[in-house]
């Protein structure tokens, strides 16, 4: 390999590295200490290693700092049968029967090896302690799965409710579960929004849960598991309306509703919550330090910033080559891919060519590495689809590094993750995050 250029022996000169040594993140773990939410990307949604630094970083907030929840992007409703399995309170034998909910295409982000190991972990490590650390997930796309909660909930606590909810679901339940469908129709005035009545229905859910009235044994995560499912159903089918109209408007609302999501769950816990993340570095870093910005888009990262100011600290993760597991296309079977070598000027190179390996760099100083890395240049996002035939055009975007997260975690040689059985594909019918699929 060539000799390092100046850029990249300054970036070399702020490497730390991690090696699978005990001690490779303590200086991270020490500055993620006083955050209420740190935020852990990924550069793909199919590597291994991302997922296996991830769990590392995580198991050390949690039984360091006291982290009291993971909440991931992923459907409410598939995290919290997790959740529910982490804390002890489901009927699911094990790790894998928890992990089941995640139907989705793409199935293999969540029932994998890796989340199949920490899932096993978290549990373990609650029952050996009283305070309780949960599973969460932050996106939107369980539409009729949340409804169906939020009527199962109703009818066990309150049946005139529940009867009330009916009604106003029925406006989605014409086209079935095709919800494409419906949001392409109400988006062409080809038929009347189902707006007004999930928002009554959002409403109602709130106002029951504010008042004094509760059945008898109900709990108040009950309460919030069924308005988080309505507020949910709010919230895609405004999603599904939007999403044919181009811009940025769908990508926003998405990201919205993480950060709300998030939110809401902090508030929930209490105030002394603090917060562990896991999405795509398209969701968890900064939009204005990306091109995005110019096209008006919003991350939840940007979101977190505004809302907890210096309390958030956001890691991103990059490599160089390797494999990943995706699809050729939306819906196909998941495929071990060869990712090519990071294109000429882009970050990922850059990295590379410190020829220091795996290691992680402070971004959030004034040091050599964060002044070298401080011009935007190329980074690359892998999704759930990759298309090495037309790499620079579906996975690259500018971007400022530095801006955009706090610190950053390079793996230069990964691996493809290892799906569950059975977890290949999943279901392909809802193809929301097509093509870019983060």
């Amino acid at each position: 390999m060539a000799e390092p250029n100046a850029l990249a022996r300054a970036v070399a000169q702020g490497a730390r590295p991690v090696s699978g040594a005990e001690g490779d993140y303590d200086d991270l773990i020490s500055a993620c200490s006083g955050a209420r939410v740190v935020l852990l990307g990924e550069a793909s949604h199919g590597t291994h290693e991302f997922y296996r630094e991830r769990c590392r970083i995580t198991r050390r907030l949690i039984e360091e700092c006291g982290f009291s929840a993971v909440a991931v992007e992923a459907d409410w409703p598939d995290a919290y049968r997790v959740n529910c399995y982490v804390r002890g309170s489901s009927d699911d034998r094990d790790a894998s029967a928890a992990l089941s909910g995640f139907t989705r295409f793409p199935a293999w982000l969540w029932r994998n090896h890796d989340v199949l190991e920490f899932v096993e972990w978290l549990r373990g490590h609650n029952r050996a302690t009283s305070q309780q650390t949960g599973f969460y997930g932050l996106d939107l796309y369980s539409l009729h799965t949340s409804m169906n909660l939020v009527l199962d909930y109703l009818e066990k606590v309150d049946p005139d409710a529940a009867r009330r909810a009916h009604e106003r679901y029925a406006c989605l339940d014409r086209f079935g579960h095709d919800v494409q469908a419906y949001g392409y129709a109400a988006s062409r005035g080809m038929a009347e929004p189902c707006e007004p009545q999930v928002l009554a229905q959002l409403r109602e859910l709130l106002e029951r849960g504010a008042s004094s009235e509760r059945a008898s044994g109900e709990s108040s995560d009950e309460q919030f598991h069924a308005e988080q499912n309505a507020r949910l159903v709010v919230d895609a089918e405004a999603y599904y309306r939007t999403m044919f109209r181009g811009g940025a408007e769908s990508w926003n609302l998405r990201d919205t509703h993480m950060a709300d999501t998030l939110t809401d769950l902090m508030d929930h816990l209490g105030s002394g919550s603090r917060v562990v993340v896991w999405a795509h570095n398209s969701h968890v870093g900064d939009a204005r330090a990306t091109e995005g910005s110019a096209l008006g888009e919003l991350s939840l990262g940007q979101l977190a910033r505004d809302r907890f100011g210096h309390e958030v600290f956001i890691v991103g993760f990059t490599t160089y080559t390797g494999t990943v597991s995706a699809a050729s296309a939306w819906g196909g079977p998941v495929e071990t891919k060869v990712v090519s070598p990071a294109l000429h000027g882009s970050y990922e190179e850059l990295l590379h060519e410190t020829g220091r390996g795996d290691f992680w760099l402070m971004l959030r100083d004034d040091g050599p590495a964060a002044v070298a890395l401080d011009p935007p240049r190329l980074e690359r996002a892998i999704g759930v689809i990759y298309m090495p035939q037309t790499e620079c055009a579906s996975h690259y975007f500018n971007a400022v590094l530095v801006r955009q997260f706090d610190a950053v975690v390079h793996l230069d040689e990964t691996t493809a993750v290892r799906p569950l059985d059975g977890s290949n594909s999943g279901d392909p019918d809802e193809a929301e995050t097509f093509p870019t699929g983060v």
